[in-house]
């Protein structure tokens, strides 16, 4: 059961986090671009011109929305991380895997409460903590024991961690393939996040067919 609670808070968490960001960004009188904007824009409580290395215009009327919509991602995040304990397996590899991506969901919730024009510096603290530490916790989640449930779906794993920790390289280093930097940001970002949705419907999908077979195996019995 606790396992099942767990997935439904990652479905939900990135539910929210992508719908508020649609809302948010549809509320700007100036376009928001996903591609030239950061997140974090979003959540920016002045109307200013913003970020001394990429100065743009930043006015975010609904950033409210915004930053509880990033609280609760980081906790239901944080929460789903730790009631399917059981899927990550044993060993010191899932330990560190489960610390490091729950560090990035708190870090999320930090987010939240301090937007980048409120205190910028621990903002940024927080968002390295997400995109760095978080990925690196994706990229060991890849590495678990094979004899978990997430083991069995390691190449999944290491596909998304190798993305996520190569695109937070690229967003750092201020390095634009093409996608815009708020764009890199949002592959280091939803990386994490399409993983939790896989491995949430993978957990639906295996409790389904558990109890299909424990049906099967009662009305064979009769």
């Amino acid at each position: 059961m606790s396992t099942r609670i767990g997935a439904v808070a990652w479905v939900v968490g990135t539910a929210q986090f992508l719908v508020v960001q649609l809302v948010v960004a549809a509320a700007w009188r100036t376009p928001y671009s996903w591609g030239g904007n950061n997140i974090s824009d979003l959540g920016n409580v002045h109307c200013q011109i913003w970020d001394t290395s990429r100065p743009r215009y930043v006015c975010s009327p609904l950033h409210s929305l915004m930053n509880v919509s990033f609280a609760v991602h980081g906790a239901l995040l944080l929460a789903g991380i730790l009631l399917t304990g059981a899927c990550w397996g044993r060993g010191g590899v899932a330990r560190a895997a489960r610390i490091l991506c729950g560090t990035g969901g708190a870090a999320f919730v930090v987010v939240g409460l301090v937007p980048a024009d409120v205190d910028e510096n621990l903002h940024l603290l927080a968002a390295l903590f997400i995109m760095g530490v978080g990925n690196v916790g994706l990229l060991c989640a890849g590495f678990v024991r094979r004899d978990s449930f997430f083991g069995r779906l390691r190449p999944v794993s290491l596909f998304a961690g190798a993305v996520a920790v190569v695109s937070a390289g690229l967003f750092f280093a201020q390095q634009d393939p093409g996608i815009g930097l708020g764009g890199m940001e949002r592959v280091a970002v939803f990386t994490l996040d399409a993983w939790t949705l896989v491995m949430a419907l993978a957990m639906w999908r295996s409790r389904g067919d558990a109890t299909a077979l424990s049906a099967r195996a009662a009305v064979a019995k009769v």
